[in-house]
């Protein structure tokens, strides 16, 4: 009984999104290593946080559905635990506030290894984004007026995947931001935001009867399409840009290796005519994602020491 019942809740986590959130922190910290001042216990806390993060978000969009009735039979997705019943509201919703107090246990935990007692204003600025996080992860589906049925999750993934995951983590060691740095920041937030179109455009059908305006449910599958063809080659242009700028060895592009899997990937988004075939895409995207920051963070670390 106990096991299956953790089983429940791990599928409950997601854990298959967890590469992609780390993402943001891998290549944050592939950017600073070039001044090495890289800190384990830092990365080590950036971990847990954004490991933490990305479970309240799934814990929360699997609620807010489940209330509005989104996720429902003709969902072509996998099935979801309050939709099948596995576990009930009142579990979910004391799983997701129990998952908020070690949310800022965990933030607050990584800002004081970070900044110590002594950098306030950078330690108020850091608890007011993990605030705004937490509360991103948990209105993305929850309340009346969640902002992802109203095609805003795309601004949303942009913002706290790309440009605070990858940038805010750059910051917590050096205390700064170069120009530059915003260049990867972009990239790991389109390919984001591109697993959530692809989310999109397979719940395509189902959303729009739910009422779910997402952005592919306003533009059509074709124009959807075309968007997520924009997303993937602006986030390989970023990353080739970055590189452009910053590239010392040719280590450094290890990255590159990846490209053709992107390449392969808008091939097969480009021939779909099947919504659940979008499905099979996602992990592969995700993936995909997570080895290019894995390796341009192996990539930058090399570069250091050759």
């Amino acid at each position: 009984m106990v096991e299956n019942k953790l089983k429940i809740w791990l599928s409950a986590f997601r854990l298959r999104t967890l590469p992609l959130a780390l993402s943001c922190i891998l290549t944050g910290t592939g950017m600073v290593y070039a001044l090495r001042q890289v800190n384990v216990f830092i990365f080590i806390a950036a971990i847990i946080t954004t490991i933490l993060l990305q479970i309240l978000s799934n814990l929360s969009n699997d609620y807010g559905d489940g209330v509005k009735g989104t996720d429902n039979d003709q969902r072509i997705g996998p099935k979801r635990a309050v939709q099948s019943g596995a576990i009930s509201l009142q579990a979910m919703k004391t799983a997701i506030i129990i998952n908020v107090a070690c949310c800022l246990v965990a933030g607050i935990s990584l800002l004081y290894i970070s900044f110590g007692s002594v950098h306030l204003v950078q330690i108020l600025l850091f608890l007011l984004l993990g605030i705004l996080a937490i509360a991103a992860a948990i209105k993305y589906t929850i309340g009346a007026n969640a902002y992802g049925y109203n095609g805003l999750g795309d601004l949303a993934v942009f913002v706290f995947f790309g440009l605070v995951g990858v940038l805010g983590s750059a910051f917590l060691y050096t205390q700064s931001v170069v120009w530059y740095q915003v260049f990867p920041a972009i990239s790991i937030g389109m390919l984001s935001i591109g697993v959530l179109n692809l989310n999109n455009m397979r719940d395509i059908e189902n959303d729009r009867a739910s009422g779910k305006m997402t952005l592919p449910v306003k533009m059509g599958l074709p124009r959807a399409k075309a968007y997520h063809y924009v997303l993937i080659w602006g986030a390989i242009l970023s990353m080739i840009f970055y590189s452009i700028v910053q590239m010392h060895t040719w280590w450094q592009s290890m990255y590159w290796l990846v490209i053709p899997l992107f390449i392969k990937h808008l091939i097969e988004v480009r021939n779909c005519r099947e919504h659940q075939n979008f499905n099979s895409m996602l992990p592969k995207l995700a993936i995909s994602t997570f080895i290019m920051s894995l390796l341009f963070f192996i990539g930058e670390r090399m570069a250091v020491m050759a």
